[in-house]
């Protein structure tokens, strides 16, 4: 039904860097006489992480024009009602039916033009869901649907498709389309229901045994990025299924898809100018640079809402000095400099910066500015001073990046708990959702922060996911580097496993992390706002994406066809 209209780009380019001399820390030294001071040269470690594929002035120069914007935006609304008038339609008063529109909606990425109607419409089957007796795909279908959009039902629901054994029936197994939703909803469970866990089990198995390996290829639609997911399902949208309505979804889905990516290239066009104005690249060559796949995360993390974009750049700023500072400690600096960083930013002083070598002071200086810079905006915006929560968050992610290079340092392997204690929050999603929560809350209440303070579980699982997917992708490279502490390695060594078998467990563990993911989004008892949960699980989704095939972030063509997909080829249907 859809194709991807070709665009040939150079996306290769090597820069020409300048290297940094460090300086000894033993002396202390002014910023006027740092350059021209000549230190003895000390050994550095390389990751050998390879170089930028994107060019730079490709970057700025990536906005299309918006020809025809006005008569455009008019089709738009009018699509958007006809949509609006299908969910309240009368014809959809069916259970399937409903939630096969509501499922449609949702997979081609509009569901955020629809919650409001979407809701009201579940709503209608929330409290007599388990009476209505319906067959195994819409019991599956309706059941993730309810739970992801705020409705608990309980997974007793299921028991009608199961015997007396407390086995799933076997014939289920004929039915291929009420396996792939059983499949879908079982990722919907919370910790303890066992009934989701089986359902997950048997579901597996079956497709397996049944050849369909492409449904459990991808990842599950709950751990998935909408707007990813969104092209797959147009590009892949079977023509024999195409009715009037489902013309009028399909339009609007291609047309609020194109004009999500203009929206992108605008953004990516204002921050390829900051990052080359900020320099670092250029003077740093240790260090990755990462600008388009930084934007990538950056616009993963937040929805595709016009009025966020103030914070998918601030984002992209943040994951891009969180690569250069996670270089500087994991890889380039010496252990006595990194205690000195540190110890600068927790005193977040520009005074008291002269011990630092000079890589360091550049790199102090251009985070300092850029998070007051945000901190000014979030103080324009919403009238809060937020810049002391922003610099804790940055505070406590350099005090856990430097308690694992101590442990390199010491040539020493955690303990599996004490790494992961550390690790879920010197991964960085702490920092990124601090950051996010100032832009995306409709209201900072004084609740809001205390529990932003003491790093809910909001915050705690999706960084567990980060972590756990970051170390199952990375963790082969960092062993042959020499590094002593990743969730792999120390698992494996604390229980006498095989890395194969902490491998499980570890994929294990990001499947339970979700589900205390779900209980949130269900039953929330939070302070938190639905915009700022559906951040954190998007955070979530974005890493597992990012790690999904190996290290995106060490190796960007790993993510090229993805960031193409989402930022630069706009989708064309065929007629």
């Amino acid at each position: 039904m859809a194709n991807i209209q070709n665009i040939n780009c150079a996306l290769n380019i090597n820069y020409s860097f300048i290297q940094d001399k460090p300086i000894p820390l033993n002396s202390t030294l002014s910023t006027t006489n740092t350059l021209s001071t000549s230190p003895p040269k000390l050994d550095r470690r390389s990751a050998g992480y390879k170089p930028s594929i994107w060019d730079r002035d490709f970057l700025v120069s990536l906005r299309r024009n918006r020809v025809g914007a006005q008569d455009e935006s008019v089709k738009i609304e009018g699509l958007k009602c006809k949509v609006k008038n299908m969910i309240a339609d009368e014809e959809y008063c069916e259970p399937l039916m409903v939630f096969k529109l509501i499922d449609e909606i949702q997979r081609l990425g509009l569901g955020n033009h629809f919650d409001k109607d979407i809701k009201t419409a579940l709503k209608r089957f929330s409290c007599n869901f388990s009476d209505l007796n319906l067959d195994l795909p819409t019991t599956a279908l309706g059941f993730r649907l309810l739970r992801q959009s705020g409705f608990f039902v309980s997974q007793d629901v299921f028991k009608q498709f199961i015997d007396d054994k407390g086995n799933f029936i076997p014939s289920l197994c004929n039915e291929n389309e009420g396996i792939i939703q059983l499949y879908e909803a079982s990722y919907m469970a919370f910790e303890g229901e066992h009934i989701l866990d089986e359902a997950k089990a048997f579901t597996i198995e079956h497709l397996a045994n049944n050849y369909m390996n492409h449904a459990l290829a991808n990842l599950p639609l709950r751990y998935q990025m909408p707007k990813l997911k969104a092209r797959d399902h147009l590009e892949t949208y079977p023509q024999g299924e195409v009715t009037r309505d489902v013309t009028s979804l399909l339009e609007l889905a291609v047309l609020d898809f194109n004009n999500t990516q203009l929206m992108y290239q605008e953004d990516l066009h204002d921050m390829a100018r900051w990052w080359k104005n900020v320099g670092l690249s250029e003077k740093l060559s240790f260090a990755r640079d990462r600008l388009m796949e930084c934007f990538f995360w950056g616009i993963g993390t937040t929805s595709s809402k016009p009025e966020l974009s103030s914070c998918r750049k601030a984002l992209t700023k943040v994951y891009n000095f969180i690569t250069i500072i996670d270089d500087i400690y994991d890889v380039y600096g010496h252990i006595n400099e990194l205690h000195l960083f540190t110890q600068a930013i927790e005193r977040w002083n520009i005074n008291e910066i002269d011990e630092l070598p000079y890589y360091m002071k550049l790199t102090f200086l251009a985070l300092y500015n850029t998070i007051n810079d945000i901190g000014y905006e979030i103080l324009k915006l919403k009238g809060y001073n937020c810049v002391p929560f922003l610099k804790k968050a940055w505070i406590d992610m350099l005090k856990a990046f430097l308690v694992e290079a101590n442990w390199f340092h010491n040539k020493e392997t955690p303990t599996f708990e004490e790494y992961m204690d550390n690790g879920w929050v010197s991964i960085s999603g702490v920092n990124a959702l601090t950051h996010a929560f100032f832009y995306v809350s409709p209201e900072i209440t004084p609740e809001a922060l205390q529990a932003l303070e003491i790093k809910h579980d909001i915050l705690r699982l999706p960084s567990m996911v980060f972590r756990l997917a970051n170390d199952l992708a990375t963790s082969e490279d960092e062993i042959e580097r020499g590094e002593t502490a990743n969730a792999i390695l120390c698992y494996a060594k604390d229980k006498g496993v095989s890395h194969k078998e902490a491998r499980k467990v570890i994929s294990k563990m990001i499947d339970e992390s979700w589900k205390g993911l779900n209980e949130i989004q269900t039953n929330n008892q939070t302070p938190f706002s639905k915009e700022f949960i559906e951040t954190s699980m998007n955070i979530a989704r974005t890493s597992q994406c990012a790690y999904q095939h190996g290290d995106g972030h060490g190796s960007p063509e790993l993510l090229k066809k993805k960031i193409l997909s989402l930022v630069v080829q706009p989708i064309t249907l065929l007629s």
